[in-house]
């Protein structure tokens, strides 16, 4: 597939972005850092959030959560709802798939208030998650996306980084609550809006958004045959376009490149400076199979570069990153893969540091 067929399954997305996560190379962007509305997509950061809380032993899986008599009454069939019943105790396993499946408003103030005490303590901590995430351009008023005159907003690039986060870092909870077909509470079964689970092969998630100010927002992802893309679409003012373009990007990103493995893990890339070891230089090896995407039917030049902070300092683990290979292919971003030592490298001993650097001064 050709670049213009890109951009023409874009047309009708103000703001879109499509990343192969396995490689971090990004192969569509328009508008990646522009602010927009996120609509309920906010709540993937509410859930990113939540699962953080249950893994510190902050939150408690086995805890009930039910709504104050005040809150239920505002958002009672407000939106989005799993029909959260008044004076109700809800198990928090349920209040998690009824917000990432059916977008359960309702669902999402009552863990706001009960985790964070207030909605504004849960807003603090989810701006908080995301600064550490490294979102720089994204703030969060509200835990469900509501409408609050533009307090609430994100861009592509974060959402991406978001989305990143949240299926490394809890890939089971991922696995486990995402991309159902639907949720059902209280005798009520709905449906998930998700425009490219069951539909296209590998998706499983993860957050559709709409309001009359936003538009129409997905966040999605799929894996394929090793492969994980990410996918951000806003501003998209119909709703079957929205579902439509998602569906084209995200194969168009599985079958438009080639995945070309570089090196396998283990593999000697280089060699590094290294200072106040018994040794001048280190050895550096893939910490990961090095899997790059190319374009199909077009020839793009490759170019190869290891970048550190130099020169490294000993000790040096071998379990631990300290350089990067960049990957520059024409017409697309890097893609960078961690390089590691092929050993240990120890501190040199006093005597040893005076050797070397009458070593360096006679070389």
């Amino acid at each position: 597939m050709s670049p213009q067929l890109a951009s023409d399954i874009l047309q009708d997305a103000p703001v879109a972005l499509l990343v192969d996560m396995t490689t971090g190379q990004t192969l569509v962007s328009r508008n990646d850092r522009h602010r927009f509305l996120p609509a309920s997509v906010t709540k993937v950061m509410t859930l990113y959030l939540a699962f953080e809380l249950i893994e510190r032993g902050k939150l408690d899986p086995g805890k009930p959560i039910s709504m104050r008599d005040k809150t239920h009454a505002e958002w009672e069939g407000k939106g989005s709802t799993m029909f959260i019943r008044q004076g109700q105790e809800v198990q928090l396993d349920s209040i998690l798939a009824g917000i990432a499946n059916i977008s359960a408003n309702d669902a999402s103030m009552a863990l706001a208030e009960s985790a964070g005490g207030s909605v504004q303590g849960w807003t603090a901590m989810m701006n908080d998650e995301a600064r550490k995430l490294g979102m720089q351009d994204s703030h969060f008023a509200t835990p469900n996306g509501w409408p609050d005159d533009g307090k609430t907003f994100t861009t592509a690039r974060d959402l991406e980084i978001l989305a990143h986060a949240l299926i490394t870092r809890h890939p089971r909870k991922y696995a486990e609550y995402f991309g159902r077909d639907g949720f059902a509470f209280n005798g009520v079964a709905q449906a998930n809006h998700d425009p490219i689970t069951r539909r296209v092969r590998g998706a499983d998630g993860i957050k559709t958004g709409y309001t009359n100010e936003a538009g129409h927002t997905f966040l999605g992802s799929a894996e394929r045959d090793g492969t994980r893309l990410v996918m951000v679409l806003a501003g998209v003012e119909d709703y079957d376009d929205r579902s439509t373009t998602s569906r084209q990007l995200i194969e168009w990103g599985f079958d438009g490149f080639e995945r070309v493995v570089l090196f396998p893990k283990g593999a000697k890339i280089g060699t590094a400076s290294v200072q106040d070891a018994g040794v001048d230089d280190v050895e550096l090896v893939a910490q990961q199979t090095v899997k790059i995407a190319i374009p199909k039917g077009a020839r793009r030049d490759i170019n190869l570069s290891i970048r550190y902070s130099g020169p490294l300092r000993a000790p040096l683990s071998s379990k631990t990153a300290a350089a990067r290979l960049v990957v520059d292919i024409d017409g697309m971003t890097s893609a960078t893969f961690p390089l590691a030592p092929a050993k240990d490298v120890a501190k040199a001993g006093f005597f040893e540091r005076i050797a070397n650097g009458f070593a360096s001064w006679f070389a």
